[in-house]
Parts: C-alpha cells; sequence; structure tokens
C-alpha cells in the first residue's frame, strides 16, 4: 500500500488574510523557516518521490523537503489550487460578508467559484490524481505531496467516507502533514490529519 503524505505548504505573507488561489505569492520568511522544519521532520520517512501542485508556496515548499531527502520536485497538476476565477486574491473579510460564502459554508457541493471551479469538480481532478500516484508507485513506497488547505480537505472527506457538503470540519493548517494509505485494492486509511508533530517511524499516538 503506497503511503501517500499530504502537505498544505507554508505560509506567504496572504495565509489567513486573502483566498489566494492560483496566484504567484512566494513563502514569507515565517513560511521559509516553517519548510525547513517541516523537511526535518520528513527526512526519516524513507521518502520515495516529492510532488507539488504548480505555484510558488507549494514548489518553494516541496524544494525545501526534496533537498533535505536527495530528490528532485514533480510537479502535479491535479493537486493544484482550485481555481477561485473572480475571488482569486480577494480579501476574506470581503469575501465572508457574501451570500456566496454562506452557501460554500452550508452546501459546497452545490457551488462554483464565479467564473471559477466548482467543489465537485476540483474533488474529482484532485483524487484522480492521486488515485493515479498509487498505481505509480508500489506498495512499501512514500510519496510527498505539497498542495492546499482545501484540495487536502475534499482529498481527505473522499478517502475517509465523509460527505462533500461536511468537509469544512476538517482543518489542515501550513505546513502541517495529513497520510493517507491507498491501496491498490482494499479500503483506503486515514493514517494522521492535521499533523505538525513528530513524524518520526513509530511515532502515532495509540490507545
Amino acid at each position: 500500500m503506497p503511503t501517500v503524505v499530504l502537505v498544505r505548504h507554508a505560509v506567504t505573507a496572504a495565509t489567513g488574510k486573502r483566498l489566494g488561489g492560483r496566484t504567484t505569492a512566494s513563502l514569507s520568511d515565517q513560511g521559509r523557516a516553517q519548510a525547513v522544519g517541516l523537511a526535518e521532520r520528513l527526512c526519516r520517512s524513507k521518502v520515495t518521490a516529492v510532488y507539488a501542485s504548480p505555484v510558488p508556496r507549494t514548489v518553494q515548499t516541496a524544494e525545501a523537503i526534496a533537498q533535505r531527502v536527495g530528490l528532485q520536485v514533480r510537479e502535479l497538476v491535479g493537486v493544484l489550487e482550485f481555481d477561485y476565477g473572480a475571488w482569486t486574491d480577494r480579501p476574506l473579510g470581503q469575501l465572508r460578508r457574501t451570500k456566496l460564502w454562506r452557501a460554500i459554508q452550508a452546501a459546497p457541493s452545490r457551488v462554483a467559484f464565479p467564473d471559477g471551479e466548482s467543489f465537485v469538480a476540483a474533488q474529482q481532478r484532485a483524487v484522480a490524481a492521486i488515485e493515479s500516484l498509487s498505481r505509480q508507485h508500489t506498495d512499501r513506497q512514500t510519496v510527498v505531496v505539497v498542495s492546499h488547505a482545501d484540495i487536502i480537505k475534499v482529498v481527505v472527506a473522499h478517502y475517509a467516507g465523509i460527505p462533500l457538503d461536511l468537509f469544512q470540519r476538517l482543518t489542515v493548517a501550513p505546513a502541517s502533514v495529513t497520510v493517507l494509505g491507498v491501496p491498490r485494492s482494499g479500503p483506503p486509511l486515514l493514517l494522521r490529519l492535521n499533523d505538525t508533530g513528530d513524524l518520526s517511524p513509530g511515532s502515532a499516538r495509540t490507545g
């Protein structure tokens, strides 16, 4: 069963302030430090491949990891951030006052962003990308995929059997790690969610 490590990119100056999307925002000084720390946390996990959504903040986060484990970053378009259309890079405070924002919180499966992508379409292409990776990599390989909060949440919702309309109940922090076991047959496993602690082998808490 390949292990897929879903990593949310580290912070930019806009994180938590603007919706972001497919922008050219780079990591802030804090974000670069987060990325280095994340690389240290992952370096003992025997990573066999590092993939990234093709925007600067995810690529920069992935490069820190790849450099630490001696690999090159591979582009994975399927886990690119949502196409927020006309909402791209707008202030979150402004968006939260709109009717569409309330609809997104209540029933995202019925919503598409103005001139952009629907939640259903984003979930379908992101899951397809993860499924493709699970076919490309052998059972004992560990693959890192650096992506975005909403993309990671809709992927987790799919594999955990959570309805898309409830995906907002999940939290994925910057520079956090979420781990999936994605077998070629049999049920998938959610091994970690929004983890910011020790990632060394055997460190998962049980009981």
